[in-house]
């Protein structure tokens, strides 16, 4: 069995606090998009418009998570390359 903590051994997957936070931030960016979204929609609308609103924060909570869900996956891939080659850059073309 191999020590899974062993130098040779690394895992691919990010540090849990890393991904925890970044759960965090998706979660806080839809429901920040939800809010901008019913408000926009809420703004303009005169009367009944409870559905109208309604979608306006399901639209605006979707597009707030998936935006905010790009850039922690794009983090997390980089915190991952710093990682794996400590900062140093390869330059091919020097080759």
């Amino acid at each position: 069995m191999v020590d899974p903590a062993s130098p040779g051994e690394r895992s691919a997957a990010p540090p849990r606090g890393a991904r925890w936070l970044a759960f965090a931030a998706i979660l806080l960016g839809g429901l920040c998009g939800g809010l901008i979204g019913f408000a926009y929609i809420d703004l303009q609308c005169d009367g009944d418009c409870g559905l109208w609103t309604g979608l306006g924060a399901l639209i605006g909570a979707v597009a707030g998570a998936v935006g905010l869900a790009v850039v922690a996956i794009l983090t997390l891939r980089a915190m991952d390359e710093w990682r794996r080659f400590g900062g140093r850059r390869q330059d091919r073309d020097r080759r």
